[in-house]
């Protein structure tokens, strides 16, 4: 198969660009729920619809990265940063699918704020993304973005380890323990992929700022 290669090719920053907003719009979507403002399957079914959108864009990127002779940067990056964030989403839609499949009751105050701190990690991320298409330019942007997303995973990992003794100490129903245990784990989880991206960005800018 012959593949017709393009010249440096800068649509990669608006499927990254594209990306990271469908993964904040999951991340508040879940906030949403946790805090009851939206019914969980109404979440779901949005979060589902963000997933298959960013699936898309995942699948848009490889073909170009096919076709494209100079990419904006190494293309392992290029590939590394969507693959992280659609893991990001896919974690969303996954702990979406457990409130639901466990009929998950009203939150505590921990972990509606555990949601909250996601979303403002992905809304940093999305920002982050954004200021890739002149790193030169924007490079301090970046790392002051990523400090800020570094910080939330750190709050975030404090308020997991705090509601989980909660949860052991004053939950007396074991399979409440359970559906908890398994949903706050993943929440924090998400916030360890949002490290992880940040992990890139800085590998991003070492190279090219």
């Amino acid at each position: 198969m012959a593949f017709h290669l393009k010249p440096k090719e800068e649509k990669f920053f608006a499927l990254l660009d594209q990306h990271a907003e469908l993964c904040y719009k999951a991340a508040e979507l879940l906030r949403q729920a946790m805090h009851g403002e939206i019914p969980k399957e109404e979440a779901l079914e949005k979060i589902d619809a963000a997933a298959d959108e960013a699936d898309t864009l995942v699948m848009e990127t490889m073909k170009r990265l096919q076709k494209t002779f100079i990419t904006p940067f190494d293309r392992e990056d290029i590939q590394q940063l969507i693959d992280q964030l659609d893991t990001a989403i896919d974690s969303i839609s996954d702990i979406m699918d457990k409130m639901c499949m466990y009929q998950i009751g009203q939150a505590s105050d921990g972990a509606r704020e555990m949601t909250e701190i996601t979303a403002k990690a992905m809304k940093e991320i999305r920002k982050s993304i954004g200021y890739m298409k002149d790193l030169k330019k924007n490079y301090l942007k970046v790392e002051a973005r990523s400090k800020k997303v570094l910080k939330l995973e750190q709050e975030c990992d404090m308020l997991y380890h705090q509601e989980m003794a909660k949860l052991f100490t004053q939950c007396s129903d074991p399979i409440e323990i359970i559906k908890w245990k398994e949903v706050l784990q993943s929440v924090e989880d998400i916030t360890d992929e949002c490290e992880d991206l940040v992990i890139t960005f800085r590998k991003v800018v070492l190279k090219y700022a």
